[in-house]
């Protein structure tokens, strides 16, 4: 264990440092270490109102739209999420803005006074960072996003006002299980009893209606209890007893917003009585929610698109994306990815290859990646046995159409780089003003890239 004796004054990156080398497992499931230290602080009676977000895929955008409809109706908001892309700031907003270094050391300050012989992990300090910055910015909401699973994620030591799941689907299975059920049981647990419980998986698992029934939640369900509708203009809300009708389509791109933006509509549904939001901040909120990352599509030309899809599930709404965009006759499309050990890489790039004419596979950073040339193995060796019928996780997942232009898989051109930004470079140099530049893997695979080109 680390030696380094920080305090409030010392830089960020010199806490970070400490976060990282303090605990011996980056992942740690478990709420005993940081329930203990949260009582020490005080944290068991937070201020305002309390919405957990968990799921498979979604998160980020739903979180997202909760954050800029609830500034939008005047409401103080808390923000917490992860990972993050360039800053470790992104994680912690406060009222729209990221927190500032000060802010989140002198948090790490009074977690690290508190903890005295407890362990924790960097996600728990982050947590609970997050907390502290909203208890004493006396936040009239906060927006949770749960990390990992749900039941000993370490968000979960907060008694939720109202709870999302916004998808089920396989991922994470060293931790969470190898089956919906089972990942879904896991997720469930950020319901509370006598709380709105909110569900946008279009066809949950059962496990998800079972917890809820065993702990008396109040479950929100799609299908059932709220729905959506729309034509190419405009969208509809339908809820238990509010209508939300002529919606502009939410500002974020991907095949599956509407789904993430019913669940937020749902939840305030839901919280009604506890926070007035009218129709124009929904309107609003709606327009301006941003998640970089997320089937973000730069301006100019080539067209880049960057997307930090990592599973299966995601990486088929991506392909649906990618159908779905009007390209050029004979334009290419060229991908930068880069991927880690751990994810079910296979699975990733047979929803992709009909989409991608050149893969430009790029080693990340850290002992989980998968080297360039694992990676490119992978790719041809994928592309060779070729595509069969592709399984659908879930209802939810998005189902993989016949593709428009499928490429000829045979006739895929396979390169390496040594970095994302290397690799992107590359790309560049291939591509033509009509074509197209994905690049997807992972938030570690997005961030230096974005970073590159100075935007977020």
């Amino acid at each position: 264990m680390t030696q380094l004796v920080l305090d409030q004054h010392c830089s960020l990156a010199q806490w970070l440092s400490h976060l990282e080398a303090l605990h011996p497992q980056e992942i740690d499931l478990g709420l005993d270490r940081v329930q203990a230290v949260a009582a020490r602080l005080n944290l068991d009676a937070l201020p305002g109102i309390k919405i957990v977000v968990g799921g498979t895929n979604g998160k980020g955008s739903t979180c997202a739209m909760l954050e800029a409809i609830l500034l939008a109706a005047g409401y103080k908001v808390g923000l917490y999420t992860s990972p993050h892309l360039l800053r470790y700031n992104e994680r912690i907003r406060i009222n729209g803005a990221n927190a500032q270094d000060t802010t989140i050391t002198q948090q790490f300050a009074r977690i690290e006074a508190a903890r005295g012989s407890i362990s924790l992990s960097y996600f728990e300090f982050s947590t609970l960072a997050a907390l502290l910055a909203f208890a004493d910015a006396r936040v009239d909401v906060m927006v949770l996003e749960v990390g990992l699973g749900g039941r000993l994620d370490a968000v979960n030591i907060v008694d939720a006002d109202c709870s999302i799941i916004t998808s089920v689907d396989i991922d994470h299975i060293e931790y969470l299980g190898n089956d919906r059920e089972q990942i879904a049981w896991e997720k469930a647990h950020i319901f509370r009893s006598n709380k709105p419980a909110i569900c946008a998986d279009p066809v949950p698992p059962a496990s998800i209606q079972q917890y809820a029934q065993q702990i008396s939640a109040d479950l929100w369900q799609f299908g059932v209890d709220f729905n959506y509708s729309g034509d190419a203009q405009q969208w509809g809300f339908a809820g238990r007893e509010q209508r939300r009708s002529a919606l502009a389509y939410p500002a974020l791109r991907g095949v599956n917003q509407l789904l993430n933006a019913s669940a937020v509509l749902a939840a305030l549904e839901a919280l009604r009585f506890q926070l007035v939001v009218p129709a124009s901040a929904i309107r609003e909120g709606l327009l301006r929610a941003v998640v970089p990352g997320r089937m973000q599509i730069l301006p100019g030309e080539p067209t880049v698109i960057l997307d930090v899809a990592h599973n299966p599930h995601a990486a088929g709404a991506l392909a649906q994306n990618l159908q779905q965009m009007p390209t050029s006759p004979g334009s290419k499309t060229i991908a930068v990815v880069g991927m880690f050990k751990d994810k079910d890489v296979k699975a990733v790039l047979q929803r992709l290859l009909p989409s991608v004419d050149i893969w430009i596979c790029a080693e990340l950073a850290g002992a989980r990646a998968l080297s360039a040339e694992q990676l490119a193995g992978m790719v041809q060796a994928v592309a060779e046995a070729g595509l069969p019928d592709l399984p659908v996780e879930s209802s939810s997942s998005p189902k993989v159409r016949p593709v428009l232009n499928q490429v000829d898989l045979t006739k895929i051109e396979v390169l390496t780089a040594d970095s994302m930004v290397q690799g992107f470079v590359k790309a560049q140099s291939l591509a033509t003003l009509n074509d197209r530049i994905l690049v997807f893997g992972s938030f570690f695979a997005v961030g230096p890239v974005l970073e590159h080109l100075g935007r977020l």
